[in-house]
């Protein structure tokens, strides 16, 4: 991953909104979560996380499907996984003194029966 990539990542997750909305699309999975779902939990007008979505997926960090009538938010988790790879790359000077990090985010099913 390119610095410049990693810089635009960073910045875009630099505000309490967009970090608060990038958590909760990590946490929601690869099934996302709808625009009105996501804008009710984080309290704010649907015009306003448009505009803090619209950041996140300039940066690459999260993606857009349609369903219907509604539009689902996502988060990138190779794009994540790339940001993070960038900033431990060089850990304890090449050593390996932390596990991989490998985000692989459970299904559905699977956070259901945890």
């Amino acid at each position: 991953m390119q610095s410049a990539s990693v810089v635009r990542a960073l910045g875009a997750l630099a505000q309490e909104h967009r970090l608060a909305a990038f958590r909760l699309l990590v946490q929601a999975g690869p099934e996302g979560l709808a625009a009105g779902a996501l804008a009710e939990a984080l309290d704010i007008a649907p015009s306003s996380l448009s505009f803090h979505i619209a950041q996140l997926a300039n940066a690459g960090l999260v993606t857009q499907r349609r369903n219907g009538r509604s539009i689902l938010y996502a988060a990138d988790y190779a794009a994540m996984a790339m940001v993070m790879g960038f900033l431990t790359e060089n850990c304890c000077g090449g050593a390996a003194c932390v596990p991989t990090i490998d985000c692989k985010p459970a299904s559905t099913t699977e956070r259901d029966v945890a």
